[in-house]
């Protein structure tokens, strides 16, 4: 059992707790204001690049009126051979009250969780899971079509190597929306067994969500079979393709986009697009998850 308020992933958390999570995220969205009634103290270690969820982290946690501390991997003792338990134990020390932690290594948490008496949110772990993200998501979902029901859901691209994909496939299965995949075969790895795999063109008509993923280029090895061109024309939202997507249909991205890969420039912003809507999401869903890590997974009105 974890410590109460911690966010590792999404997969111990019921559909209820999700439900009820979303709902605050939700007032926070619609101008809900809280601040806690203690100081605390919260260190942001992000072990990779990030801008999207380290600086809403930093807005919603400043907007809580909590005090923030940003970790720099770059001049820190890690420079000297610093452990990662090492590192957040000297947080603990130090007075830490709650640690945002982005890692490379997959489950990085199961290293440090049970050494810890301060709890951890997960900012995302290699190509693993990235719950908070996934949360968002839900969120601009939810704020479109009310119910993830019976939803048509589209995830497509580079699955093998996304800690979103993992994350929202299996939270929007259980919450009842019907999963598809597509994108280049190799890389439905630890998908293509539990998602049906479809044809994009053929499912866009039908989807009332398409989920791009972001090539991670970072992830592959220098190992790319597909050039920019290439992959656009095959696999991505090409104006053509958005002009087949139903009247009703949203398009999310986690972002950065690649523009001309994943889907043309002139989509990021179009009237399907909820990119900007996503991340403006990122900062409700944050203070919401805060609260309840600094109330002991208690969400309070």
């Amino acid at each position: 059992m974890g410590i109460r308020g911690e966010l590792l992933t999404l997969e111990t958390m019921s559909t209820l707790e999700i439900a009820n999570l979303l709902n605050m995220a939700d007032q926070f969205a619609k101008g809900k204001q809280w601040k806690s009634e203690r100081d605390v103290v919260v260190a942001n270690l992000f072990f990779e690049p990030s801008t999207r969820t380290r600086y809403s982290f930093e807005v919603a946690q400043k907007l809580l009126g909590l005090h923030v501390l940003s970790f720099s991997e770059e001049n820190s003792s890690v420079q000297k051979g610093e452990s990662l338990l090492d590192t957040v134990k000297t947080f603990e020390a130090i007075g830490a009250d709650l640690l945002v932690i982005r890692h490379p290594e997959n489950e990085y948490y199961q290293q440090i969780k049970d050494k810890l008496s301060i709890p951890i949110i997960n900012g995302g772990d290699g190509s693993g899971h990235h719950p908070t993200q996934s949360l968002l998501d839900l969120l601009t979902i939810q704020q479109e079509f009310n119910s993830f029901q019976g939803l048509n859901i589209v995830i497509v691209g580079d699955l093998r190597h996304s800690r979103v994909a993992r994350s929202n496939a299996d939270v929007l299965t259980r919450l009842g929306a019907n999963v598809k995949i597509a994108g280049p075969y190799d890389w439905m790895t630890g998908f293509a067994d539990k998602y049906e795999h479809v044809e994009l063109d053929s499912f866009l008509p039908d989807a009332d969500v398409v989920m791009l993923l972001r090539i991670q280029h970072e992830r592959h090895d220098g190992s790319m079979s597909w050039s920019k061109e290439s992959y656009h024309h095959e696999y991505g939202l090409t104006i053509g393709r958005e002009m087949k997507m139903k009247q009703t249909g949203i398009i999310l991205h986690p972002a950065p986009v690649n523009r001309g890969v994943e889907l043309a420039s002139e989509l990021v912003e179009c009237s399907k697009s909820r990119i900007f809507k996503q991340m403006k999401n990122g900062v409700a869903v944050r203070k919401a998850v805060m609260q309840r890590a600094i109330t002991g997974g208690q969400l309070n009105d």
